[in-house]
């Protein structure tokens, strides 16, 4: 139905893909991040990126700053470059660009739901919610005390509502159930996702293979790191893994009865590809693992641009953008912090 080749690309969508990459060339460089290391204030770092494409969204804050400031001035400006793409763009890219907003909605809804079970202020949590996540009746979420009126109530006329399926036979909302609910969620919604980019095929179909076979994997390890010490059974968790990826079926079959982290570091490691990664780091090393696992993604996402005529550059520009983001604040927290002696630590280089 959606299949093209890079021939069939309109001119509208040429020209979005052409709008990507210019803001691929906008993103920080190493250098920027040096100079970024040298603030001594927030206020010194708001005078670095002035000189920026943040500059705009950040100019007219007045001192003193605070770190939340800076990453939603930052954030604004991705909302802002989203936003204007996805107005321009024609089908079927702009289903492909809803797709990419998902897994924000799904991060969105586990954040209210969680805040209210902790009697949170409703107005606070949705301050808190990204951008590319909302949707009109986000703030009655509030009200369900069950999966089921989570489901009727609010989710029902939402996109997430073909994922809830799996999730509708648990009925308290505890802080399990909802851990269980988020992942199930992004287990339905990554498997949908790539189902979509297979029928639209081409180069597409390839790039977006590889970065979302990652994107699974990845969430499968942290599922097992994750339950490692709870209640949550071997069959629990194997449910909870996407239907494809590198490590689909075997790795799924190890990962889901690994006990401690080495246990699952050997079976990470019979998959040649997260061999490579492991090897950065030395047994005993898991709190490396975050930061090792957003190199290689940055390292995939990177790669997308080698390619034309394809809608995994829009994909890739937003995830680049909040490695980014997740950077800027890094560093404004070790500076706000005086651990200017950090900053380097958690920096993730995107070029």
């Amino acid at each position: 139905m959606y299949g093209f080749e890079a021939a069939s690309f309109n001119i509208k969508d040429g020209y979005l893909d052409a709008v990507v990459r210019g803001h691929r060339s906008g993103l920080l460089t190493q250098a920027d991040y040096n100079n970024l290391a040298q603030c001594e204030t927030l206020d010194d770092i708001k005078l670095h990126l002035t000189g920026t494409d943040y500059g705009p969204y950040l100019a007219n804050e007045p001192s003193p700053l605070h770190v939340t400031t800076i990453v939603d001035r930052c954030t604004d400006k991705l909302v802002d470059d989203w936003t204007k793409m996805r107005c321009n763009a024609a089908q079927p890219l702009a289903t492909f660009m809803d797709y990419c907003t998902y897994g924000h909605m799904i991060d969105n809804v586990v954040l209210i739901v969680t805040g209210t079970l902790h009697e949170r202020d409703v107005q606070e949590l949705l301050d808190k919610c990204h951008p590319l996540g909302m949707f009109d009746s986000i703030a009655t979420l509030a009200v369900a005390s069950n999966m089921r009126e989570l489901y009727r109530l609010v989710l029902v006329d939402t996109p997430l509502a073909p994922y809830f399926s799996e999730v509708l036979t648990s009925e308290d909302l505890d802080e399990m159930n909802i851990e269980i609910m988020r992942n199930t969620l992004y287990k339905a919604y990554l498997d949908d996702f790539a189902q979509f980019c297979n029928r639209l095929g081409g180069t597409t179909a390839e790039v977006m293979r590889d970065l979302l076979a990652f994107e699974a994997d990845r969430r499968a390890l942290n599922i097992t790191l994750n339950s490692i010490g709870t209640e949550l059974t071997r069959d629990d968790r194997r449910k909870l893994y996407s239907n494809f990826g590198l490590l689909y079926p075997h790795g799924h079959t190890e990962l889901a009865v690994a006990e401690d982290f080495d246990q699952i570091r050997n079976a990470m490691e019979k998959c040649p590809p997260y061999q490579a990664i492991f090897t950065k780091m030395g047994y005993g090393e898991s709190q490396m693992l975050d930061k090792v696992l957003y190199e290689e993604e940055v390292r995939r996402l990177v790669f997308t641009f080698e390619q034309q005529f394809h809608y995994g550059v829009f994909f890739a520009y937003m995830r680049l953008r909040e490695q980014e983001i997740r950077n800027i604040m890094w560093v404004s927290e070790c500076v706000a912090q005086d651990q200017k002696s950090r900053i380097t630590d958690g920096i993730v280089y995107i070029f």
